[in-house]
């Protein structure tokens, strides 16, 4: 553009290089304010989070003195955890934190979307970030600024769109190449106009000049359409964000959209993962097994007692779904005292542990052995196969009762049936529960009994098998493996491990997968979108570039053209901050619904002018 300026200007139209400047500045004003849209939600979080934290003062490990409420303003980025900090109506609050004292009315729609402000009582957990609406609270630290949720959604946002996809890397390395080709065409069409064309070097007042065609051809085949093609990957990322879904790039886009099956975790994923305690009892009950069996009763009545004391003293501390039920199902009820002594994880299988001091009926202390899992884990520590039939009649089934999310069903059905994706269950539960679960979220094909590594098998043979990509939807340890191994990895961010979300492409926020069809779709309308850029670029370079050359348009309007040509772009990107839709054809009605609506009030106004100038009349 200076180019062409500048020689439009020597060849004496100074007023023409003049608008050629102020023009292609212009388009550049609007470029930058429609790439700033796409980047609007990722500023609003970092301008709206506190820089300082009210720390209350402690002496010691004691708790703070919530009378007087001495309290010091301490950098967010310099708070610890476990320190006490007050929170006002109409604050911040600064890193995730549980509520010591007080209630509160609180939002975190900036944060995840979520519109309905939520009560925060003392005991709940909050994400820094969260606006307290009304009432003031006293929470308690529980990660640092750099670990918090609204730390974590800018950061990973930021890199998102730093984080380039294949196709935008692409079209920035044709771009470089692409410039230097147009230049040594445009110089190219000064020299040899005049001699294959018989153009004059200069304008005339009858014809125009080579040079002034090569500026033209300068002008208008630019790249600059090109190159903000990939725009919409950065717009689409913003509009996750503000959904509460985090993408850790935008090449997890085109991922997603070329995926065709996707596999859900069960325990926590397809249901609330708080599993209630039903019952407990030994796998023979307290009578003899059967007439035609030798084996006699159990132990005694009390067994139930023992096992539940010895799985709460195994599953203490444990954030797993199985072990929460049954440590909360022990809470408050009489029973013996166990300490473990010695202890080993098998993730995805159950655990093992050397337990001491059973109260037994003897009133002998014990030291034992205890296992916690499956009937198939447990007898598989056996050396013989009549061991194994002697554990496994003294084991005590554990009854524990899983329920779906609230609208998982709906999810389920608009991913088959809107998506068109080839949906299934990966789970490590036994059939009976796997299937209860599948029928009643409308999944038909399941597989069960899988530990870690069987789930990492399964999505290797299905995304071989079937050709396509495949999404694995999960939140915990177990399904690490799985989600790293998968196109795309999706986790629940709110409840899951810190190696899923390490491994994952996709984290959300909100407790729930209703997010799941809306990442699918923002992802197919993302790559809708780029290719839609491409080509209305390299149609409006076309169009205003071969014109120019054949000398039918003057510099200006060339400029007009190409500027013109890369805002459609730039308004053809931000598209994708609206509701994305699974068809062409639901957009298009959507599209006329909405004029519609804008029309008819517009309609009704006319009409009522009209009818008050025939009355005045």
């Amino acid at each position: 553009m200076a180019m062409a300026a500048f020689a439009s200007v020597f060849m004496g139209n100074s007023l023409e290089g003049g608008l050629l400047l102020a023009m292609f500045n212009l388009a550049h004003i609007a470029e930058e304010y429609f790439t700033g849209r796409s980047m609007i939600d990722v500023k609003e979080l970092k301008e709206n989070h506190p820089e300082f934290a009210l720390v209350l003062d402690t002496s010691g490990d004691k708790l703070p003195n919530t009378f007087d409420l001495a309290y010091k303003s301490v950098p967010v980025h310099d708070v610890i955890v476990g320190s006490y900090i007050l929170v006002g109506a109409g604050e911040s609050v600064p890193v995730d934190c549980e509520v010591f004292q007080g209630s509160a009315t609180i939002t975190i729609e900036h944060l995840t979307g979520e519109i309905k402000p939520l009560e925060a009582k003392v005991g709940d957990r909050i994400p820094g970030g969260a606006r307290n609406i009304d009432g003031r609270i006293i929470v308690k630290a529980t990660k640092t600024w750099n670990e918090s949720t609204l730390s974590r959604i800018v950061q990973l946002t930021e890199e998102a769109q730093l984080n380039k996809p294949k196709l935008q890397r692409w079209l920035d390395e044709f771009g470089e190449h692409y410039s230097k080709v147009v230049v040594v065409l445009s110089v190219a069409i000064a020299v040899i106009g005049p001699i294959l064309f018989k153009w004059p070097f200069i304008s005339t007042p009858a014809c125009r000049g080579s040079v002034y065609r090569a500026l033209g051809l300068m002008v208008a085949a630019s790249p600059c359409a090109l190159a903000v093609a990939p725009l919409a990957y950065a717009t689409a990322i913003s509009s996750c964000a503000r959904k509460g879904i985090l993408l850790k790039g935008g090449h997890v886009l085109d991922a997603l959209a070329s995926c065709h099956t996707i596999a859900f975790d069960k325990t926590g994923t397809l249901t609330t993962g708080g599993l209630l305690f039903k019952a407990i009892e030994p796998i023979y009950g307290h009578n003899v097994r059967n007439n035609e069996s030798n084996i006699a009763s159990c132990c005694i009545p009390t067994c139930e007692k023992e096992a539940l004391a010895v799985a709460a003293a195994m599953e203490k501390g444990t954030t797993h779904p199985i072990g929460r039920a049954v440590v909360d199902h022990s809470e408050g009820k009489d029973l013996p005292s166990v300490s473990v002594e010695s202890f080993e994880y098998f993730p995805g299988r159950g655990l093992i542990a050397t337990v001491n001091s059973i109260e037994s009926r003897t009133g002998n202390a014990k030291l034992l052995q205890a296992s916690l899992g499956s009937v198939d884990f447990i007898t598989s520590f056996c050396q013989s196969e009549e061991e194994s039939e002697k554990i496994k009649e003294a084991v005590t089934l554990i009854h524990l009762e899983d329920r779906p999310r609230p609208g998982v069903y709906n999810v389920i059905q608009e991913l088959q049936n809107e998506a068109k994706l080839r949906v299934m269950m990966l789970t490590g539960d036994h059939e009976s529960s796997a299937r209860r679960v599948a029928n009643a979220v409308g999944i038909s094909e399941f597989h069960c009994n899988l530990k870690p590594e069987d789930k990492l098998s399964h999505v290797k043979d299905i995304s071989r098998d079937t050709g396509g990509g495949l999404i694995m939807v999960g939140e915990g340890i177990n399904d690490a493996p799985a989600l790293a191994a998968a196109t795309v990895g999706i986790v629940l961010a709110h409840r899951a491990s810190a190696t899923a979300i390490a491994v994952a492409d996709v984290l959300l926020l909100r407790e729930n997968i209703s997010a799941v069809p809306f990442c699918i779709a923002k992802s197919r309308q993302t790559t809708s979108l780029i290719k839609q850029n491409v080509a209305l670029a390299l149609f409006c370079i076309t169009m205003a570039s071969l014109p120019s050359v054949l000398g039918f348009l003057p510099l200006w309007l060339t400029v007009l053209l190409h500027e013109g040509g890369t805002l459609l772009v730039c308004l053809n990107s931000i598209r994708a901050l609206n509701e994305p839709s699974w068809s062409w054809k639901k957009d298009l009605l959507q599209l006329i619904g909405e004029v519609k609506s804008r029309l008819l009030p517009l309609r009704t106004n006319i009409k009522g002018s009209s009818n008050i100038t025939t009355a005045s009349l």
